[in-house]
């Protein structure tokens, strides 16, 4: 048996993210093949409970860190606590989710262990002994393969909905090992949490985004979108140009310098298509457009226009 295979369980209002699940599948299977245990991590405060999840979904042992002071999410306290665990145990992977916390926490951990970070990763198998993985470049254009031969532990983050959810296997019960973590000197403290309270799913998760452009004109032609996510049960996106032009707040948006997207289906209206979006959208399942410009970029990745 080698020193494991691990997942950062992200959690958010006492829910496990849908990425860990995608991930705990993908340790599985390289774990089974390397002969190696597949091990989930989760921070906070009462998160014990969540663990029973972890192990339906492939997990042989969830390491538990429970403390006052990782209530919120804070880089200091997190990255001190899983960078601990890792030098502790030495697991031969580490994999975040590539969301905004999995990449803040993974920058820092990395440097605390001294070793490389592949980012934003679609793919994760093992070719010739090596955990390899799959990550698009120049906006989408290209994919390379990584191989780090030296590098122990391996630590990527993953693309959201890129890789398939393993079928549960109810009763299937993982060991809860229970930390002791002393937090030290956290610096960050957290005084406040605005949470937006909204009924449609989060724009990193959702299946169906409905997402608009520039082209929508205007903050109240947003609404019709809204309407039509609302029927579908889809989230709602923008790109930049409608961020910048005050229709949309930044929250919505998707692209380069917004959220990393792949839903099953992308509905793109009065969206051109900059590289800068393509490459924050550009792996959705099915990609229809919805724009008067038959010469707009957007239809050379559309299914459907």
């Amino acid at each position: 048996m080698g020193k494991g295979i691990w997942v950062y369980a992200e959690h958010k209002n006492g829910k496990v993210k849908k990425v860990t699940y995608e991930m705990l599948g993908a340790a599985r299977q390289l774990a089974d093949q390397l002969a190696e245990e597949v091990a989930a991590v989760i921070i906070g405060k009462g998160v014990g409970e969540l663990a029973s999840a972890l192990g339906e979904y492939g997990a042989d042992k969830v390491y538990v860190v429970e403390h006052d002071a990782l209530a919120e999410y804070t880089t200091d306290g997190y990255a001190r606590a899983l960078a601990r665990l890792a030098l502790e145990h030495q697991p031969t992977a580490i994999f975040l989710g590539c969301t905004v916390q999995g990449r803040d926490l993974a920058a820092q951990v990395a440097q605390r262990l001294q070793t490389g970070l592949c980012t934003d990763c679609t793919k994760v198998e093992l070719q010739d002994g090596q955990i390899t993985l799959t990550r698009p470049i120049y906006a989408g254009k290209a994919f390379v393969q990584a191989i780090s031969p030296e590098a122990r532990p391996v630590m990527a983050t993953i693309r959201p909905n890129v890789l398939p959810v393993p079928q549960p296997q109810a009763g299937r019960a993982a060991e809860v090992v229970q930390v002791d973590v002393e937090p030290g000197d956290i610096r960050q403290i957290i005084k406040e949490v605005v949470r937006q309270v909204s009924t449609r799913p989060e724009l990193t998760e959702a299946d169906i985004i409905v997402s608009g452009g520039r082209g929508m004109k205007s903050a109240e032609n947003f609404k019709i979108l809204e309407e039509l996510a609302d029927v579908l049960g889809a989230a709602v996106g923008a790109s930049r140009a409608a961020v910048d032009a005050g229709y949309a707040p930044h929250s919505m948006q998707v692209g380069q310098t917004g959220k990393t997207v792949s839903p099953q289906l992308y509905i793109a209206c009065g969206i051109s298509g900059a590289i800068q979006h393509l490459a924050g959208m550009g792996s959705s399942k099915v990609i229809v457009a919805i724009n008067k410009d038959p010469e707009a970029n957007i239809f050379k990745v559309a299914d459907y226009g």
